[in-house]
């Protein structure tokens, strides 16, 4: 077992990316000052999900979505063996994890939407609720998953959110990925960012 790159660098820009986006939509969404800001947020948020759903058919392999397709089972199996303290090790996305990644997404596509529709006055009160109860409902799957990547961080004695930071995990060499695309890491940064520069100045 050695350190070996598990997460590509595209993987990595887009989870700070969409993290700081849904973060900056939530805390602006209440306010008409900040109203520029918070469509800013769910445009950036909305386009960040387009490029994961492409990278997770054609990125590398722990980004793609095969790698982590995971039934209710096994997802079962993996929280019974967190309360029993047994050491799961996964290489890239662990059954719980991977579920909610599914359901961050999903309601990233619904928040995206259902703002993009109330921004161009359409829809009424109901998308409103639903724009709402969405965005309400995915910042408690954030908290949850933040919790369920530190107990795994703690019992499994990997430090998970750093990995999400350099790409490395522990696990066997014949394990790793071999390319990080750079390039298109960086590409997708200077997008999102260019992108805010352009709208706040």
């Amino acid at each position: 077992m050695t350190k070996i790159l598990v997460w590509d660098f595209p993987t990595r820009v887009f989870h700070w990316l969409l993290a700081l986006s849904f973060v900056g939509g939530y805390i602006t969404g209440d306010s008409e000052r900040w109203r520029d800001f918070h469509v800013m947020f769910g445009y950036t948020l909305l386009g960040l999900i387009v490029f994961r759903l492409i990278w997770g058919l054609f990125g590398s392999r722990y980004a793609r979505f095969d790698s982590f397709k995971y039934n209710l089972g096994q997802v079962i199996t993996y929280l019974k063996s967190l309360s029993k303290n047994e050491k799961a090790h996964y290489i890239g996305h662990n059954p719980a994890g991977s579920w909610a990644i599914y359901l961050l997404l999903t309601l990233g596509i619904v928040i995206g939407v259902s703002g993009v529709a109330i921004n161009y006055d359409l829809g009424g009160d109901l998308l409103e609720e639903i724009h709402e109860g969405a965005s309400n409902f995915m910042l408690a799957i954030v908290f949850i998953h933040i919790a369920g990547v530190l107990l795994s961080s703690y019992l499994h004695e990997e430090n998970l959110p750093r990995s999400m930071l350099t790409g490395f995990k522990t696990g066997n060499s014949d394990s790793a990925i071999h390319h990080t695309h750079k390039l298109i890491g960086i590409g997708l940064l200077i997008v999102v960012v260019v992108y805010w520069i352009s709208l706040i100045y």
